[in-house]
Formats: structure tokens, C-alpha cells, sequence
């Protein structure tokens, strides 16, 4: 049968096979974000593409080419292609800096790019990210720095299996001065650098240096460390120092400046080994420290991070990381005749209201075609309901691993599973 619809190119379905792994690894992320003081934020899909064009800048790739924009009349919308300018939005909206000092907040949200499909990157992606608002010192960088590499040895990646990269692109003060050195550099060697980078270089010359085509060309490109000024050369080595007191180990990436206009001082990424291909970044973030003040709000120091799902997913696949067993339905229940068929919908719905998971047949089959399901469906326990069972108001109890039965009150089956449960 010829399918008539289909997902769209690079947006995918996740099954119920696959469901659980996601819920784990979004419930390991709500617990690791709980532990360090984060609140959950949700923020919509759609947010005034002005927002993004303002913050991620209309000379990304992000907004000129990959941004999924919808008008209706006057109104101009995007599909959010990143998670940060919506929090940002949303802080400001609600004035959560009236509250004071730091402020600390996580999500779980889909973005949209509208760019080529490949392993590890997709038209609809995922993100867990996380934000604090409100926070100079270089203590936040490296908290932040230590929750993100934490929660990936949590979930069971190995340190070994990734990579810290550390990178400081200065302030708004010194990076002018190192971006004319970036385009001086860039224009010197302009024939040799690919097509993209040859139309960043006036509008966004700093980008040359993460392309991945350009990187024999752009290897002796000046470092920024002879252009930061004295604010954005103590935050850097304060952070670097800290991070060795925290036992966070890090290679120094001087070609790291991320691809958002937003950022400043500290950017960082942390690659996988083996799983993602070329499309190696686990997760990346980094300071924005002007653009609360930038969309409207207060001056307010800000960094955060944005770590892929799927990418994180197909890591723990490659590396073959431990993880849990889908969940299990404790009981079948198995009707055996007409008569037993309402009682059996009856008894599951009482053990489902006690805290017991089961299920039954929906469809009138005969009670071996029943008994495949219960044993399709890796239930520990059928419960067998006839004739005999309906008048003296029990259960036949059959563990389905080793065999044996016994007659259950009704009344007591949930009572009796949960005991079975708690037996060492």
C-alpha cells in the first residue's frame, strides 16, 4: 500500500519503543537541573520572528537561511529555532529580575531549522537547556560548566567519550578590535576561503573560524587573547581556575566563537567522540551578558546552555551506555467467556486505581489468543477469570515466568501483587 502522507523531511516520530529512553533522559535532566536550584520554564513555539532577528542576528545562518517564519495579516512569527531569546523574552516580560539576585531556569523544548538533514541534526530538533540570569562572576561559568559535564557522566558517558572546548570571545570593548584583525586576516587569504566564508567575512568575520571547510585556511588566524581587555582576561583565567578546582578538565579551542551574535566572554561546547559524525556537538552554550538589555529589559549578566536530545540519545546508543528496560504492565487479565468480560474490565480498572499496571483485551478474542497477548506484553502475572472464578469471586493467578497458580480473592489482588513486589 503506497503511503498518501508522510512526516516532513527531517522531522521524525518517536515510537513507543523509543518513548521510554526519551522520558529517562528528560527525567534525569529535571532531577540534575532540581539539584542545582533550577525552576522550570516553558515558553511557546511561537514567538515574533523580530525576537530572533534582534537577538541571534539577521546575518546568522540561523535567521537569513534556516528559520521557519509564518504571517498571518501584519504579524510576522517564527517557529522557534533556539531556546535562549524565548527565556530571555519571558524573563523580561515577567519581570523576574524583581525579584532579585540570581535567577535559575531550565526547559525541554522542540526547535526548527529549516536546513539540511543529517545524522545528528534535523528540521525538528529537541533541546534541554538552562539559564542563569543575573550572575557576573566567572562561579556561574564554571557551575555551569561542572552541571553540564555531571549530567552526561550521570546518564553513563564516559569522560573519555567527550570534550570540553573553552573559548573566550571578549566584550562588546575589546572584540571590535579583534574582529578587524579576524577580517584583515580573512581578506589576506580571501581566494582560498570557501564561498560561505568569503560572504561572512564583511558581515560576520569571526565565523570563518568554526567552519569546518575552512580549517587548513584559518589555522594560524590570529588568537584573541592579544586583543581582550583586562575585565574579559581575569574573567577567563578566574574560570579557568576554577575549573581545575573542580576537577573539570577542558581543552582550550581558540577557533570557538559559536555561531549567535549574542554571545560574549565565555563560550564553550562539549563534542562526543563516537555516535554524531561530523555533526559532533553534544551541546554548546555560553555568556550573553547584553541581551537582556538588548530585547528591553534591565542590564543583566546571563549565560547558559543548550544540549541536543537526539544527539545525546544516539551517544548513549553508539557507546552502548546503560539504560533502562522499558516499563512493565504487572498483570494481564484474561476473560474466559461472555459472562467474565466485564468483570475482567471491572478488576482492571480497581487494580489500576491501587497503583497496579495491567491490561486485557479490547476485542472479544478467544482465551488463547488472550493468553499469546499476556505473554506478548511481558506482564509478570494473568489473571484468569472463567465460570468457576466469577462464582466464588477469586482470580486463578499464573505467574507467566514460572508457571505455577493460585486462586486470589478479587477483592485482594492488588493487596497480593504489591506484596509479590516487596518480596526480596
Amino acid at each position: 500500500m503506497e503511503l498518501r502522507y508522510r512526516a516532513p523531511e527531517g522531522m521524525n516520530d518517536v515510537l513507543p519503543e523509543s518513548s521510554p529512553l526519551w522520558q529517562y533522559v528528560e527525567s534525569r535532566w529535571r532531577e540534575h537541573c532540581h539539584r542545582y536550584g533550577y525552576g522550570e520554564i516553558r515558553t511557546p513555539i511561537l514567538e515574533s520572528a523580530a525576537l530572533f532577528e534582534r537577538s541571534v542576528g539577521e546575518t546568522s545562518d540561523i535567521v537569513s537561511k534556516e528559520m521557519y517564519v509564518l504571517e498571518r495579516g501584519e504579524e510576522r512569527y517564527a517557529l522557534k529555532p533556539e531556546g535562549t531569546a524565548p527565556v530571555v523574552r519571558a524573563y523580561i516580560e515577567h519581570s523576574l529580575h524583581a525579584s532579585g539576585g540570581a535567577q535559575k531556569l531550565y526547559y525541554i523544548t522542540p526547535f526548527f531549522r529549516g536546513e539540511r538533514p543529517q545524522k545528528g541534526r534535523y528540521r525538528q530538533a529537541h533541546q534541554f537547556g538552562a539559564e542563569i540570569f543575573g550572575a557576573a562572576h566567572p562561579l556561574a561559568d564554571a557551575e555551569l560548566l561542572a552541571m553540564v559535564t555531571a549530567f552526561f557522566t550521570a546518564l553513563g558517558i564516559p569522560e573519555s567519550a567527550l570534550e570540553l572546548r573553552l573559548n573566550t570571545i571578549g566584550c562588546p570593548e575589546c572584540r571590535p578590535a579583534y574582529r578587524d584583525a579576524v577580517r584583515q586576516f580573512g581578506q589576506a587569504n580571501f581566494e582560498r576561503l570557501c564561498n560561505n566564508c568569503q560572504s561572512r567575512l564583511e558581515r560576520n568575520p569571526l565565523r570563518i573560524l568554526d567552519c569546518k571547510e575552512c580549517v587548513a585556511v584559518t589555522a594560524d588566524a590570529p588568537p584573541i587573547d592579544p586583543y581582550l581587555c583586562e575585565g574579559c582576561r581575569t574573567h577567563f583565567e578566574t574560570l579557568q581556575g576554577l575549573l581545575k578546582t573542580l576537577g573539570v578538565g577542558y581543552v582550550r579551542d581558540h577557533r570557538l566563537v559559536r555561531g549567535l551574535d549574542y554571545y560574549t566572554r565565555t563560550t564553550f561546547e562539549v563534542v562526543a567522540e563516537q555516535g554524531l559524525g561530523s555533526q559532533n556537538a553534544l551541546c554548546g552554550g555560553g555568556r550573553y551578558d547584553g541581551l537582556v538589555e538588548a530585547l528591553g529589559g534591565p542590564p543583566t549578566p546571563a549565560l547558559g546552555v543548550g544540549i541536543g536530545v537526539e544527539r545525546t540519545l544516539l551517544v548513549l546508543h553508539a557507546l552502548n551506555a546503560p539504560l533502562p528496560q522499558p516499563p512493565r504492565i504487572d498483570a494481564f487479565v484474561v476473560a474466559f467467556g461472555e459472562a467474565a468480560r466485564p468483570v475482567a474490565l471491572q478488576i482492571a480498572q480497581q487494580l489500576r486505581a491501587a497503583g497496579v499496571a495491567c491490561d486485557l483485551d479490547l476485542e472479544g478474542r478467544s482465551p488463547k489468543a488472550q493468553m499469546r497477548m499476556a505473554n506478548r506484553s511481558g506482564a509478570r502475572y494473568a489473571l484468569l477469570l472463567g465460570d468457576s472464578e466469577l462464582a466464588a469471586g477469586t482470580a486463578t493467578v499464573k505467574d507467566l515466568v514460572s508457571h505455577e497458580q493460585l486462586a486470589v480473592p478479587q477483592t485482594e489482588l492488588a493487596a497480593w501483587i504489591h506484596a509479590q513486589r516487596n518480596r526480596p
